[in-house]
């Protein structure tokens, strides 16, 4: 891996160098009810408007490669001929600006899914092939658990990472791409004394975690468990919103909807993303629902982000970042439904 060092004021341009396309990264969005600053990712047209300080998004950026709802293709029908127009929807390069490590390996998680052979999505492909990101450290929030995910640092999936060290940014380069880019900024070489000031920034860091989820032979106690009464716990306190789903930086389940115009020539196939906590999500033709009952609703998200993804992939589906659990209106997180299903128990709140 190469790796650079560039000082704070080069940031202005190389953001500037990036501006030529879509950049996406951080902005402040509000405040909390307790005063404390709400971001989330948003089109940033001045860099005076990113915010690299920010403890964590509301949403992550999948909003902006998977969107809540988009049109796959549309229908025209034209005399005895029909017409079909497949748009991807992938404009312009996107600058994913500011992402921390649980984001990026996110995405990672999702390009096994969706851009794994014989069938990849070709909507999410082109969007993909088109991004370049940048990652930025991070301070964890009570909420992170992404040390226990295995997911608190980069090996691949974005171009270059970002750590301050004071009055400079100490770079770790992961493409050509990235390499080529900062050709056109002022960067330096780091000396040994900048590789120990990061080392210490990162040991550092890893000491801020206080929140743990214990995942050793967690997919062979979620065998053992499945049928554990604490399922019905968290079921009775779940009001099925799919709000974990919406937040969920790895959450990739849709629907898809097929609309006929009025004029009987023109139609469309939408896609939308969906929760598996939803009440119809197991409702097929008939009206038959496979999962009626919230717990097994719940049950089984935790199932396939723990268990079956494990199985496929050798690694958790979660990045333990902690955002289901902040915007849970029943306050339903990870690291407590984990520990009830080890030990058997629900703690009181």
């Amino acid at each position: 891996m190469i790796f650079k060092m560039f000082s704070n004021g080069e940031l202005d341009r190389f953001f500037e160098i990036l501006a030529t396309g879509k950049v996406v990264g951080p902005v402040k969005k509000g405040e909390s009810a307790a005063g404390q600053p709400l971001y989330d990712f948003s089109v940033v047209y001045d860099i005076s408007d990113l915010h690299l300080d920010f403890d964590q998004t509301i949403h992550s950026a999948k909003n902006f490669f998977l969107p809540y709802l988009s049109d796959t293709c549309s229908f025209k029908i034209d005399g005895t001929q029909w017409h079909k127009d497949v748009d991807p929807g992938a404009y312009q390069p996107l600058v994913l600006f500011g992402l921390h490590a649980c984001d990026i390996n996110a995405l990672n998680k999702l390009d096994k899914v969706l851009l794994a052979e014989p069938y990849p999505d070709t909507y999410y492909r082109a969007k993909r092939a088109e991004m370049f990101i940048i990652g930025h450290a991070c301070q964890p929030t009570p909420a992170c658990f992404c040390r226990s995910m295995g997911t608190d640092s980069v090996l691949h999936g974005c171009d270059l990472f970002l750590t301050p060290l004071g009055d400079e940014y100490f770079v770790e380069v992961f493409s050509s791409r990235a390499f080529h880019a900062l050709e056109k900024i002022k960067t330096r070489e780091p000396r040994p004394a900048d590789h120990k000031r990061f080392q210490e920034q990162v040991a550092a860091t890893k000491n801020l975690f206080t929140t743990e989820v214990e995942t050793s032979d967690l997919t062979k106690i979620l065998d053992m468990e499945f049928d554990s009464p604490v399922w019905a716990n968290w079921g009775d306190k779940c009001l099925s919103c799919g709000t974990c789903a919406q937040v969920c930086p790895t959450c990739y389940c849709y629907g898809i909807e097929e609309v006929v115009e009025m004029d009987m020539v023109h139609a469309r196939k939408t896609r939308q993303l969906y929760s598996c906590n939803l009440l119809d999500f197991a409702e097929v033709a008939g009206g038959h629902n496979f999962r009626p009952e919230s717990k097994s609703r719940l049950k089984y998200r935790y199932y396939h982000k723990h268990r079956g993804f494990v199985e496929a992939f050798e690694e958790s589906l979660c990045v333990g970042c902690g955002r289901c659990g902040v915007n849970c209106l029943a306050d339903i997180t990870v690291p407590e439904v984990i520990d009830s299903v080890r030990t058997g128990v629900v703690k009181d709140d």
